[in-house]
């Protein structure tokens, strides 16, 4: 078994108030690295002070982009432990990200056991009230230092964490979205489908342009013809129409949200209806106007479950649920935050206890 060194720091920051985390601001104290090289493979996994790193300014993933990362959540259980939220599939996730880029795999049990390790260092990291979290940050950059088009040799895998509360300025209020008919964000063999920085900046240009009218996100339509629902920004999207929920299918070009899987297993076990397949802005636009979409909402990992009040497309504007949270909306956020912080049994097998001493 794999030894990690644990080197703890003597300047312990203070732990911000709960008022006043926000999202991704605050940084706990230590952080996870390792390092790669075709001779050792993965190894020296050390714990050691969050803090800058140095780099050389011909690193590779500056050039060429060769990145991934990935984002989970720890949660406060009311015993004081700490519940992990489907590590394994995000670190699942996150090798199906390495391969398609040509980053080498990790051995998901082992580093699975090292964040558990960063999790118990840092445990006063973990906020307590309902609503917050300990978001985690695992990612991995090409560090070879070549100016030259090719997969890297080494690379360097970093664990960070921050405590966070909504991801959204509007908590769980339903939030206001654009659909985005100028710029596409992925194509289907593309990258959309993996979290890896470029996927991300290719979004980012809409994004601003929606907040600037004054909505929260930007719902994408597919590349090729600009009619098919593809997802939202940092969530996947789903909608209820008559009794029927329905989200657009993991094609190559959307992300497979953990979340998202979550919800639609979820929804399977009360037996509601859901379907994937393809439906067009056109159909979810006549839905609305119609009154037979009851419901739309995103589901992601940094705001679990988030109701949408309104889409606007072109010229057209149509309203969900008169702007309010939907019944099962509501259901399901309370369901799957009931999980994540132990008040509801895990049937599924997806948390992962850290005990506290």
């Amino acid at each position: 078994m794999a030894k990690i060194d644990v080197n703890l720091r003597k300047d312990l920051k203070p732990v911000p108030a709960v008022d006043k985390l926000g999202f991704g601001v605050h940084f706990s104290d230590h952080m996870l690295v390792m390092d790669y090289n075709p001779e050792k493979g993965w190894h020296d996994a050390r714990i050691e002070a969050y803090a800058p790193i140095s780099i050389d300014p011909s690193m590779m993933a500056l050039h060429y982009g060769q990145a991934i990362f990935e984002g989970m959540k720890a949660f406060r259980a009311a015993d004081g432990n700490i519940n992990l939220f489907r590590a394994r599939d995000h670190f699942r996730r996150f090798n199906k990200s390495a391969r398609r880029v040509c980053i080498p795999e990790l051995d998901i049990e082992e580093v699975l056991r090292f964040l558990k390790k960063l999790l118990g260092v840092d445990q006063q990291w973990v906020p307590a009230d309902h609503g917050t979290a300990l978001y985690i940050r695992p990612f991995i950059f090409a560090t070879d230092q070549f100016l030259g088009v090719r997969p890297s040799h080494t690379y360097k895998l970093m664990i960070i964490l921050s405590p966070v509360g909504a991801y959204y300025a509007e908590g769980f209020n339903p939030v206001k979205i654009m659909v985005e008919d100028e710029y596409v964000r992925a194509v289907r063999g593309g990258i959309g489908a993996i979290k890896t920085p470029g996927n991300y900046a290719a979004s980012l240009l809409a994004a601003v342009k929606a907040q600037k009218k004054g909505f929260t996100q930007v719902l994408w339509l597919d590349a090729h013809e600009l009619k098919w629902l593809e997802e939202v920004g940092t969530m996947n999207i789903m909608l209820k129409i008559g009794d029927e929920v329905i989200t657009p299918p993991l094609n190559g070009s959307i992300l497979p949200g953990i979340t998202r899987d979550s919800t639609i297993k979820i929804l399977k076990g009360w037996n509601v209806p859901v379907v994937e397949k393809q439906i067009s802005i056109d159909e979810v636009m006549q839905a609305g106007r119609d009154g037979s979409l009851q419901e739309m909402f995103g589901t992601g990992t940094a705001a679990v479950i988030s109701p949408v009040a309104s889409i606007h497309y072109k010229d057209s504007s149509v309203s969900i649920n008169q702007g309010q949270v939907g019944e099962l909306s509501q259901k399901l956020f309370d369901e799957i935050t009931a999980i994540q912080y132990g008040s509801k049994e895990d049937v599924n097998g997806w948390i992962d206890t850290i005990t506290v001493r």
